[in-house]
C-alpha cells in the first residue's frame, strides 16, 4: 500500500486531508488522539510522503503574502479587513509563518507589487482577495507555480484554488426573508459590477424575486462600493421609488442607507426594512440592530491560510473549490421583532 495518497491517509484515518500534512509535517493543532491515529495509519500502511516536498520544505522562507485590492485609507477604514486580517494574522501565528501585507488600489501597484509576490525564494505562498483586481493578475500568479488562494470567486475559476460563501444563495435566502415578511418593493444596494461578490449578491436577490413573483423594478436598484457613504447616496437615490424594504450587499452600506432613510423621516422597520450582509460588530451595535447575512470572517480568513499551507506543503494540484456557511441573523431593522435572536442556516 506504499503508492497511498495523503487523500488516501485522510480517508482511512475519518480527517481531512490538511491534518494529515499537519501531523506529517509535525505542526501544532492537532489533538494527541488524532496524531496517534494518524500517525499508526502511517506506519501500518508504509505510506511516505512525497520526498521531493519534504527536501523542499527545509528552502522555504516561512513567510506568505496577502494581496488586497485596497487603498491604505481604506483598509484601516473598512470595518471588514481588520476582522478578515485578524483571522489570517492568528493563523500565520500557528503556523510560525511570517505574513506581508500588500495593498493594491491601481493597475500600476499591480505592476509594482508583482516581481515582489513572484521572486523566487521570496514568498512560500499567495493569498489574494478578490474584487477589484483583474483577472490578470491572478493569471500572471497562477503561471508562477506558486502555491496561491484567492478569496473569493475569481471571475474565471479554472485551476485555481478559492474559498469563498455560496453568495447566491446567502443574498437568494435573505431577500426570500423580506418577501415572506409581507414587503413587496424591495430594492438593493448592489456592490461594483466588476467584483464577483457584487455580481453573486445581486443575482441572488434577482432569484428571489423572480421566484417569488415579484417584478423587478430596475428603479429599486443602485450600485454602490461598499462603504457606508456610497450607501447613503444609493438610499437617496432610491427613495423616489419608495421602496418598502432594502437588501443591501453589506452592512457597511446598509448602515449608511439606514442613515439616509431616517433623514427624509422614515421610520426603521415601520415604514422600510433593511438586510445587510456580513454581520460586522456594527450591524449589532447600533440602536437598530440589522438583520443580515452573517459570513464566519475571520475563520475565513484562518481557512484561507491553513488551505494555502497544504498546498505548499502538498502541491497546488489538484485546485480546490472551498465554500464556507451562513446564517441569516434576524434583528430589528427587518420588522420581525419577535424573531431576535433566531438564525437560519444555508
Amino acid at each position: 500500500m506504499s503508492d497511498l495518497t495523503l487523500e488516501d491517509i485522510a480517508r482511512l484515518a475519518g480527517v481531512s486531508r490538511s491534518t494529515v500534512s499537519r501531523v506529517v509535517n509535525n505542526h501544532p493543532n492537532v489533538s494527541d488522539n488524532v496524531r496517534k491515529r494518524v500517525l499508526k495509519l502511517i506506519q501500518s500502511t508504509g505510506y511516505h510522503p512525497n520526498a521531493a516536498a519534504r527536501t523542499l520544505a527545509s528552502q522555504r522562507s516561512r513567510m506568505i503574502g496577502l494581496v488586497l485590492p485596497r487603498s491604505v485609507s481604506s483598509f484601516f477604514t473598512d470595518p471588514y479587513f481588520p476582522r478578515f486580517s485578524q483571522g489570517i494574522a492568528q493563523a500565520c501565528n500557528q503556523y510560525d509563518y511570517t505574513l506581508a501585507l500588500f495593498l493594491v488600489s491601481t493597475k500600476e501597484d499591480e505592476e509594482k507589487i508583482f516581481p515582489r509576490v513572484s521572486r523566487k525564494g521570496s514568498l512560500d505562498g499567495i493569498l489574494v482577495q478578490s474584487g477589484q483586481i483583474g483577472d490578470q493578475l491572478i493569471n500572471r500568479l497562477v503561471n508562477t507555480n506558486l502555491p496561491l488562494v484567492i478569496i473569493g470567486r475569481p471571475f474565471h475559476s479554472n485551476d485555481v484554488t478559492y474559498i469563498d460563501v455560496d453568495n447566491i444563495n446567502a443574498s437568494y435566502h435573505a431577500v426570500n426573508h423580506l418577501i415572506r415578511l409581507g414587503y413587496k418593493r424591495i430594492g438593493t444596494i448592489a456592490g461594483l459590477v466588476n467584483s464577483t461578490v457584487s455580481l453573486d449578491r445581486k443575482e441572488g436577490y434577482l432569484k428571489a424575486l423572480i421566484e417569488r413573483g415579484l417584478n423587478v423594478d430596475e428603479s429599486l436598484i443602485v450600485e454602490g462600493d461598499f462603504t457606508e457613504a456610497s450607501g447613503y447616496i444609493a438610499m437617496q437615490k432610491l427613495l423616489p421609488a419608495k421602496p418598502d424594504a432594502i437588501f443591501a450587499a453589506s452592512d457597511t452600506m446598509a448602515i449608511g442607507a439606514i442613515r439616509a432613510a431616517r433623514e427624509a423621516g422614515l421610520r426603521i422597520p415601520t415604514d422600510i426594512a433593511f438586510v445587510g450582509f456580513d454581520d460586522l460588530p456594527i450591524a449589532s451595535q447600533s440602536d437598530i440592530r440589522l438583520t443580515t447575512v452573517r459570513q464566519p470572517i475571520i475563520q475565513f480568513g484562518a481557512k484561507a491560510v491553513d488551505t494555502l499551507i497544504d498546498l505548499i506543503e502538498n502541491g497546488i494540484k489538484p485546485s480546490r473549490r472551498i465554500i464556507m456557511e451562513t446564517e441569516l441573523i434576524i434583528r430589528d431593522s427587518c420588522g420581525a421583532s419577535k424573531k431576535n435572536g433566531h438564525m437560519a442556516r444555508y
